[in-house]
């Protein structure tokens, strides 16, 4: 079902520096910073040859980023993305299977303009994980 790895996102309590760091020190190219008040962040893209890294920092204190800082202040590995071809369905097979899809169920639009959902690090060794549907 999972297709291939979009993305690793970082929680960085400053987006500016940390976008500087992998521009400047990694040489990487680093998309310009975007703001998502759905989801709460201010984030950019770091595009690799392989795939992406998303540094994203919290919009507010209300932002699941915010909580996330707050208990790693440096920061850290907050998920990871994975492609799938039809949203409804991967979700509706998760469901099946047990597994959480968090907040209401129905997707969001993400970073990328595409649909994605959440599911619950509980149900995958503790890892947070984003589906995004894939770009057709």
């Amino acid at each position: 079902m999972i297709g291939r790895l979009n993305h690793v996102a970082i929680a960085v309590p400053d987006l500016d520096a940390a976008a500087a760091l992998y521009r400047d020190s990694l040489g990487a190219d680093v998309t310009p910073a975007q703001i998502l008040p759905a989801h709460g962040v201010r984030l950019v893209f770091v595009n690799l040859p392989n795939t992406k890294i998303e540094l994203m920092e919290p919009l507010d204190e209300s932002s699941p980023i915010a909580s996330f800082l707050a208990k790693n202040p440096s920061g850290g590995i907050h998920h990871v993305c994975y492609e799938v071809d039809d949203i409804l369905a991967a979700r509706d097979h998760l469901t099946a299977t047990g597994a959480r899809v968090l907040g209401s169920g129905e997707p969001k639009t993400g970073a990328h303009g595409l649909p994605v959902l959440f599911l619950h690090p509980k149900d995958f060794n503790g890892t947070l994980i984003e589906l995004e549907e894939a770009a057709s």
